[in-house]
């Protein structure tokens, strides 16, 4: 991963992945920011999901660089301590994708995991 992380609540964010975002903006930074969740499902029992999302719940740990900000429910974050987000551009393709501790095991998409 390049670049340091950001963190804040136990969760990271690298610098890779606050650019990714802050193009992906566009230099409209105001009331969007990317919000990363765990839900149930995937081929290993928990999936990441990544959105453009304009609500900030009060239970969400923000973490923002420049204005640029990434947000995770307060449900998502026992299952993300630890983890660093991170925007990979690969042969396969560009995708956010997350550094995760807690992960015994994931697909080989890498957005499926278990715990």
């Amino acid at each position: 991963m390049d670049g340091a992380a950001t963190v804040s609540g136990g969760i990271g964010v690298s610098d890779a992945a606050f650019a990714q975002l802050a193009t992906i903006l566009n230099g409209d930074t105001g009331d969007k920011l990317l919000r990363v969740a765990v839900l149930g499902g995937g081929c290993s029992g928990f999936q990441y999901t990544f959105e453009l999302d304009e609500t900030v719940a009060e239970d969400d740990v923000v973490i923002e660089k420049d204005g640029v900000r990434v947000a995770v429910d307060a449900v998502s974050q026992p299952f993300l301590d630890g983890a660093v987000i991170d925007f990979k551009d690969e042969l396969i393709g560009a995708h956010f994708a997350v550094a995760n501790p807690n992960a015994t095991s994931s697909c080989g998409c890498g957005t499926s995991f278990s715990i």
